[in-house]
């Protein structure tokens, strides 16, 4: 059944049905398949991603797409969409744990590339960012990604995974693929589902959720569907003893605690969703989406000694950076028939993010000893990222010569992004700051914003039955970088019904965000501190950093789908992503010359016995490298009618992906922008390969999910660290490589209809307790950091048991 959206049209594939406010069923995958459909019903699944046409089959597409159902994300276990997306497609992985303020927002990434090289939409229409940028060093650094948690999960009917390039199509951003998010649009029924697990072996991370859905009409021909969901989890804590705190000798009663650093936050979310449709007139109908979602999350940080505020924590301290976080997208538009012979669509839409971080359980030091006292909670800043988005879009079918049947989409687009960062409160930052992530200072704030224009042209031709033939491009004008055109070239050609190929060329960029252009943060640790300058800032400049650069991209992809027999589907697609000037954290510098650039900021660093010069580092966003990302997506399903035992859905799917450097900038001091370690970020913190097998068995009453998940190896060199020779200790010139190997996951769940209405599941993830290896002794910084949290994909929390139970009426 086709959904009632288009990517960038969405009236384009409404008008093509008038069903479009009863899909009460979820849309089927494509090239992985939803277990326990048909296969009749899967052939004829339709896609609204990567295409201006209406009806386009997910089969039958010209580009990698994956169709992923609601059903199907829920069997993952996961109660978070980022991570449920994860476990569900081989192509899209998340860093096990990032640190700081990074570990308060999940982020995903596409073909080992960057966050933020990874375009999302919701209905076709791209989704704000969030404003919490990640400020650790690591491949994800600067990321400002799209939020999936906040959209309330209910909501969801099925997504669509554009794997390909299609800057020409959406604009920046989507240079490693696309993520499509299709809500429900339903004018009837009421769904709701609860789940609650924990982890097996710790018996902490309890976490739960509550969400509901359901549609009513509007009128005779109109629809309002209402979402909600309520999501709350514990903090799962890692259990390690703090090398540096056993450094405390005993001379009181206090003996030595864990530390519980590395820890997944406590979170509390909640989320609403209300879409809507409904004719104003002859031929014009409104349609809209507001979401809404507001977070408080808490991520704990490292262990502070007796001796940091005896008075107000004589056994110590570990500090809390706490996150009070409200999103919200709000989409309207117009859309009808026959203006001038096309189908037309005007919309506009406002996203924000608006960040709170405060510091709780810690304590100013130098604030104490001039003023008498210090408090124990402050604000640390505040952040806000919006975009308001303004699309015309027209569409219209027609043939050549009564012979080639064409379809011609036009638009154009203006978009407003703004960004603002706000100083914390003066105890935050002023003599020295808090003992933990040290807050922003007027130095800091300030507020940016620019202006985006664009057209976009798109011919699909069939100059013959069976061949497809796809012109795109795209012109964009921004305030602050000036132009650039894009465009692509995709065509497929069906020898058989079960034989065709498939191949795509285009152009991508993305332009730097407001984020990683003006941002700037210090992190302070109990013996060091680390700085991420802004690039436009004179603290910047001073160790070379230079005004950023869009990125650009050349994508090439060649695939064929074949169907060897009724009900078995196999595609296999090889590509290449060449990006030159690619956006990360620069190498680091340290000692003096770090000491004197973070000074420039007007920030107090730490001092006393504890602190080692050389662990005073800092850097900043640069365009580093260019790089050459190669590899294989493999998919394969089939379903086996057992007839009296019910139906078996078998599905493999491989992501074999690679990353090379060809080319290092160098700063404005004719210095190399990337060290060692930088280029194993861009290089090998993606598993080099990801393995996902399914097996769906389905009898009517009783189901079983079993997957099979293997991540494969990532490579990191890591900074040594406190148990180091003193020669290499905090150095970033010289680094050890440390390999995390191939490891396999199991999960298991198994369900259970007691009637039309009600179903309930028992399941496991991660059953045999895997996690990743331990880094040696000399890289784990103060006893805390066992794991390589740069580039292991594999969850730190190991095995984790749930239940859920479903209802729909």
């Amino acid at each position: 059944m086709l959904v009632g959206v288009c990517a960038a049209l969405p009236l384009s594939a409404a008008h093509a049905q008038d069903t479009r406010y009863s899909n009460k069923a979820s849309a089927v995958p494509a090239d992985v398949v939803d277990a326990g459909t048909s296969s009749s019903e899967k052939s004829e699944s339709v896609i609204v991603t990567g295409t201006h046409a209406t009806n386009r089959k997910a089969r039958d597409s010209t580009s990698p797409i994956t169709v992923v159902s609601a059903a199907t994300l829920r069997r993952s276990g996961q109660l978070n969409l980022a991570d449920a997306i994860t476990r569900v497609d081989p192509s899209i992985t998340m860093a096990t744990l990032p640190t700081e303020t990074g570990a308060l927002t999940s982020a995903i990434r596409m073909r080992g590339l960057n966050p933020n090289e990874v375009l999302v939409l919701v209905d076709g229409k791209r989704r704000h960012t969030t404003a919490n940028l990640t400020a650790a060093a690591g491949p994800q650094q600067g990321s400002t990604a799209v939020d999936l948690n906040m959209i309330p999960a209910n909501a969801i009917d099925h997504i669509e995974i554009l794997r390909d390039g299609a800057a020409a199509m959406y604009g920046s951003d989507a240079i490693a693929g696309v993520v499509n998010i299709i809500t429900k649009k339903t004018d009837h029924g009421l769904d709701a589902s609860a789940q609650t697990g924990a982890n097996a072996y710790n018996g902490d991370g309890w976490q739960y959720s509550v969400g509901m859905d359901g549609g009513m009409k509007l009128g005779r021909d109109g629809f309002l569907h209402l979402s909600g969901q309520v999501y709350h989890t514990d903090h799962f804590v890692n259990s390690s003893k703090s090398v540096w705190s056993h450094q405390w000798t005993p001379g009181s009663s206090w003996a030595p605690t864990s530390d519980k650093s590395l820890s997944t936050p406590e979170e509390t979310r909640g989320n609403l969703a209300l879409e809507w449709a409904k004719p104003i007139t002859e031929g014009i109908e409104s349609y809209g989406l507001i979401t809404y979602a507001h977070r408080h999350a808490e991520a704990i940080e490292h262990y502070r000694l007796p001796t940091v505020a005896p008075t107000a924590f004589p056994a110590g301290f570990s500090p809390l950076e706490i996150i009070d976080e409200d999103d919200y997208q709000a989409n309207i538009g117009l859309r009808g028939k026959n203006l001038l012979g096309f189908d037309w669509d005007i919309s506009t839409l406002y996203g924000e993010d608006n960040d709170r971080i405060d510091n709780k359980d810690t304590f100013n030091s130098g604030y104490y000893k001039k003023y008498g006292y210090s408090p124990t909670k402050v604000r640390a800043s505040n952040f806000t990222l919006s975009q308001w988005t303004s699309n015309l879009d027209l569409r219209r079918n027609f043939s050549i010569a009564h012979a080639v049947p064409v379809t011609l989409a036009m638009g154009a687009e203006h978009r407003l992004e703004m960004y603002g960062i706000r100083a914390g409160d003066l105890a935050s930052y002023s003599e020295g700051g808090m003992a933990s992530s040290t807050a922003l200072s007027p130095y800091n704030a300030g507020h940016w914003d620019r202006n985006v224009w664009a057209g976009y042209i798109d011919g699909d031709f069939h100059p013959l039955k069976h061949w497809d033939l796809d012109f795109a491009g795209r012109f964009e004008h921004y305030t602050d970088f000036g132009n650039t055109e894009n465009g692509k070239v995709s065509t497929r050609y069906d020898f058989t019904k079960r034989i065709a190929v498939r191949g795509t060329i285009s152009n991508g960029f993305r332009a730097p965000s407001l984020a990683e252009e003006h941002f700037s943060n210090l992190g302070v640790t109990p013996t060091g501190a680390s700085g991420l300058l802004s690039t436009t800032s004179e603290a910047g400049r001073s160790i070379g950093a230079q005004h950023l650069k869009p990125e650009r991209s050349t994508n090439v992809e060649g695939g064929i789908i074949l169907e060897p027999i009724d009900g078995f589907h196999l595609s296999a697609d090889v590509y290449q992503i060449n990006i030159r000037d690619r956006i990360i954290g620069s190498g680091f510098v340290n000692g003096q010359t770090a000491y004197d650039a973070i000074a420039l900021t007007g920030m107090e660093l730490p001092t006393g016995g504890n602190v080692n010069l050389n662990n005073i580092k800092a850097n900043y966003m640069a365009n580093a490298a260019s790089t050459r990302t190669q590899g294989l997506d493999l998919q394969a399903d089939y379903l086996l009618h057992l007839h009296q035992y019910g139906n078996l859905t078998l599905s493999m799917m491989l992501n074999l992906n690679r990353t090379r450097l060809h080319h290092v900038n160098t700063n404005a001091y004719g210095n190399p922008l990337v060290s060692a370690q930088t280029i194993g970020y861009l290089t090998t913190a993606s598993p080099r390969s990801k393995i996902v097998l399914n097996a769906f068995w389905s009898n009517g009453v009783w189901d079983v999910n079993v997957r099979q998940t293997r991540y494969g190896q990532t490579t990191s060199l890591l900074t040594y660290q406190d148990l180091a020779p003193a020669a290499v200790r905090y150095s970033t010139s010289q680094f050890s490589e440390f390999s995390n190997t191939p490891v396999w996951m199991t999960d298991l769940e198994v369900g259970y209809r007691f009637n039309r209405h009600w179903h309930a599941s028992i399941g496991a993830n991660n059953i045999f307790n895997q996690r990743p290896r331990h880094v040696p002794a000399q890289n784990n910084y103060l006893g805390t950091r066992p794991y390589d949290q740069v580039a292991s994909s594999l969850p730190i929390y190991g095995a984790y048991y749930y239940g859920r139970v479903n209802a729909s009426f």
